[in-house]
């Protein structure tokens, strides 16, 4: 995520910033989808894969209230037969949902991305949950699911005891309000994170037999060393897009296979400039909440930037990317531009504030032009190749 758009003020959907009904026959295995990360065939992105949301606890707050194993796998269903992915990022705070998650995707033959997300969690309690989160996610290898596991993301910020602050939402103004002495006493951060993260990849390493990597910010400094993977949240902007190509080639250095755990744009007019700030247009202060300002609506807006975005993956050897997301379940579709926070959302479906969708009449949601953009590159892997030219 772009830090430059945090505030203090956000929700939990708001800082991050996760059936056969298309009238298709069902989908034909490509040879991608049985390729593994030491397989990776030259030319083709090896994971399309999309972030699946769980609840993630951000200042005590929740992403996601409702969870119901029925429509988790219901919807993972849709992810693997309908969406065609190869790969899903299972991410929250819970590790009773990541796991019920994880085993419903591996189930429809999905590789899962086990991805625990700790927020607010010191580095001494970081590390017995990652041990539980690693058995966990080694219990589900030993069944025969294909399991990379993510230990924690942009924990800079989202973790305690890294950046002042008594939660994420005050870690992020105090990094955003462009104080020298608190950028002064950060010069010491990196070998802070890196000397944890070492920690944490040991922790996973003993308990788990799979390859093992960290969902990071582009701006962090991680030392890759004690990682399987290199792994980035790669937000293309406004601000970082004459180099976005060059950011993500840094990436490659390492010698190992990089992924990009997300990547996306909010669903209004120029939200591909905002890149991972797209949340930001709304107001919770505002009871209910609603938009900041008048905005329209442009689904297209997604369409084009997972085009572009994709093209540059495949151009430049990425092993997998996740699209994020598939649905922000706190900000739902309103009839009322002022009031449609779907317009603020990631996913790559609208949620629905009351009854169900007509194309899934069993969910509370209906597909955006992203769904069906992301359903038609991942079909075809190859299709992204001759793009990516911003």
């Amino acid at each position: 995520m772009d830090v430059r758009g945090f505030d203090s003020t956000g929700d939990a959907a708001k800082v991050r910033h996760g059936h056969r009904r298309l009238g298709r026959p069902a989908p034909q295995r490509t040879r991608a989808q049985g390729l593994t990360l030491d397989q990776h065939e030259e030319g083709t992105m090896r994971g399309r894969g999309i972030t699946y949301d769980t609840g993630f606890f951000p200042g005590g707050e929740t992403s996601r209230e409702a969870f119901d194993s029925d429509v988790v796998r219901r919807e993972l269903q849709v992810v693997a037969e309908d969406l065609h992915c190869t790969a899903v990022r299972i991410t929250g705070g819970d590790p009773e949902r990541l796991s019920l998650a994880a085993g419903h995707a591996a189930e429809s033959g999905l590789e899962v991305w086990f991805s625990p997300f700790p927020c607010e969690m010191t580095p001494d309690q970081m590390l017995p949950y990652f041990a539980d989160c690693a058995e966990r996610a080694e219990d589900l290898r030993h069944q025969g699911a294909r399991i990379v596991l993510v230990t924690g993301c942009e924990l800079s910020l989202f973790a305690a005891g890294f950046i002042p602050g008594e939660n994420a939402y005050a870690r992020i103004a105090a990094v955003t309000s462009g104080d020298p002495e608190l950028w002064a006493s950060l010069s010491e951060l990196p070998a802070r994170v890196n000397a944890f993260l070492a920690e944490a990849a040991a922790t996973a390493h003993k308990r788990f037999g799979g390859k093992v990597t960290y969902a990071s910010m582009l701006e962090e400094d991680i030392d890759w060393s004690p990682f399987d993977i290199v792994a980035v949240d790669a937000y293309r902007d406004a601000h970082n897009a004459s180099g976005y190509r060059d950011e993500l080639r840094r990436c490659f250095a390492f010698g190992k296979p990089v992924a990009v755990t997300e990547f996306g744009c909010s669903t209004f007019r120029g939200a591909a400039d905002d890149g991972g700030l797209g949340w930001a247009i709304v107001d919770e202060q505002a009871d209910p909440p609603r938009l900041t300002g008048r905005y329209v609506r442009d689904e297209a807006e997604q369409v084009g930037y997972l085009h572009d975005l994709l093209g540059v993956f495949e151009q430049e050897g990425v092993d997998s990317a996740f699209w994020f997301t598939f649905a922000d379940y706190n900000l739902p579709h309103d009839p009322n531009p002022s009031r449609d926070l779907d317009m603020a959302s990631y996913g790559v479906v609208k949620v629905l504030a009351n009854g169900h969708g007509a194309t899934y009449p069993d969910m509370r949601w209906e597909p955006k032009a992203s769904f069906y953009a992301l359903a038609a590159a991942y079909a075809d892997p190859t299709s992204g190749r001759e793009r990516g030219v911003r």
